[in-house]
């Protein structure tokens, strides 16, 4: 099964409660998105992380068209905390198995009630919070290049964002009786999902790049001894 289609913002909001997800099209126009690519410039490996310290990604993550985007989807102030840029190509070509999105990147680790595991991805410290603080956030992948089956779009499992976090047994219960959707979106759309949306996505077999700017927003602020490790100073 495939999505991809226009969404008012209502229609959009009304989705993201239902599925974990919706879709926006024409977010980015041609040249902003050719700036951006001049911008972001090429990926290694999977993808880079930290793209909230480049200024004009900051900018764009904090511009009004953005703002206004996500802040239906939070019941909180709209806050980007974390910006990943993934270049899905022929020679960077990877799968990703079903998951949820579970940590926040912060700048040093501090104990708090109801936060962890910890973990450290390149150096920076992640921690799993309490799964309604995850409720809150929403994701905003942009779209860099048309995106569809055959260069690895990603694929998600309707409605598991409302399920909490899952166990292995529980993805696999939901693998089982979900039919899954790929998110074909054009380029200078966006996928808005919930980070606890179970989502995977597969190797391309086409040789196009999947260029997407992975922006992450939270309505809250973190609790007394953490920090975000790209928010503002």
């Amino acid at each position: 099964m495939t999505w991809g289609m226009m969404r008012s913002p209502d229609q959009a909001a009304r989705e993201v409660e239902r599925d974990g997800f919706a879709f926006r099209e024409a977010v980015l126009d041609e040249p902003q998105q050719r700036s951006l690519l001049a911008c972001l410039g090429s990926a290694t490996g999977a993808g880079r992380r930290g793209m909230l310290t480049l200024p004009e990604v900051n900018a764009l993550a904090r511009s009004e068209a953005l703002m206004a985007l996500v802040k239906p989807f939070l019941k909180g102030h709209a806050l980007p905390v974390r910006g990943i840029f993934f270049d899905k190509s022929a020679e960077a070509n990877w799968l990703v198995a079903w998951h949820q999105d579970l940590t926040l990147a912060v700048r040093a680790r501090c104990e708090v009630p109801g936060f962890g595991p910890w973990s450290v991805k390149e150096g920076v410290p992640h921690v799993q919070p309490p799964a309604e603080w995850l409720q809150q956030m929403i994701t905003v992948r942009l779209h860099l290049d048309d995106a569809d089956e055959s260069n690895g779009a990603l694929r998600v499992l309707p409605g598991s964002h409302a399920q909490g976090r899952l166990s292995p047994e529980g993805i696999g219960e939901w693998r089982e009786r979900v039919p899954e959707v790929t998110c074909v979106v054009r380029a200078g759309g966006a996928l808005l999902m919930r980070p606890l949306l179970l989502h995977a996505s597969g190797r391309s077999v086409s040789g196009r790049h999947r260029r997407v700017l992975h922006l992450e927003y939270a309505g809250f602020d973190l609790p007394a001894g953490l920090e975000w490790h790209e928010g503002l100073p």
